[in-house]
């Protein structure tokens, strides 16, 4: 099959959230979730932060397996624990993903993110790759989360006008964050509706 990501939804410039599997030096499997970037057809790439091992893992590597999975339970398990083998196929992928592709390190980059909220100046690495095979195993699509703050952003915003102002505070803080991370993994789409969201709340006088 050729490789390209749009296959399974994937835009050029869009993240997406991802479980990537790895093994160490051991050749245990490790899960862990992580937003992966589409860089192009049959490119990614990953900013994982120093500590992880994840990171340790692909730096011995040199390669590793991106899950398309919208289980919560997977994810669920691999953020608060370790994800149990039996849920590992044969090529470390993930049994239940619907989709997953293998990726090759072309190149490890320390990066500095002055506008990262987590205050770990320096201390992350950006992961450039190619995708080396595309499997799709349903019919599926990468999960955006800019769609997802859309929808609650849009759901504060019809009940704006029936709220008192503490509660007004807290939808223009939630507002703040979520169009901070639409606008920076968002798609087009996503962040042109935040914007008509803005301009709305702009119109009720006030500063989002």
């Amino acid at each position: 099959m050729e490789i390209d990501l749009t296959l399974i939804g994937m835009k050029k410039g869009s993240q997406y959230e991802t479980i990537i599997t790895t093994l160490n030096s051991q050749n245990e499997p490790n899960a862990a979730p992580m937003g992966t970037l589409c860089a192009d057809k049959d490119k990614i790439l990953n900013r994982i932060f120093k500590g992880s091992h994840t990171l340790d893992n692909i730096i011995e590597k040199r390669e590793y397996i991106v899950n398309i999975t919208h289980d919560p339970e997977i994810f669920r398990l691999s953020t608060l624990g370790n994800l149990p083998e039996k849920y590992f196929g044969e090529k470390n992928c993930l049994k239940c993903a619907d989709a997953y592709f293998k990726c090759e390190v072309t190149s490890l980059k320390e990066a500095v993110k002055q506008s990262d909220p987590i205050k770990k100046k320096g201390e992350a690495i950006v992961i450039k790759s190619k995708v080396t095979e595309l499997v799709i195993n349903n019919d599926t699509k990468a999960f955006n989360r800019g769609f997802g703050y859309v929808v609650e952003s849009l759901s504060n915003f019809s009940r704006f006008d029936l709220v008192d102002e503490a509660k007004k505070e807290i939808y223009l803080r939630n507002f703040r964050e979520a169009n901070r991370i639409v606008t920076k993994i968002g798609h087009k789409q996503d962040i042109k509706a935040m914007k008509e969201i803005k301009k709305e709340l702009i119109k009720k006088g006030y500063e989002p």
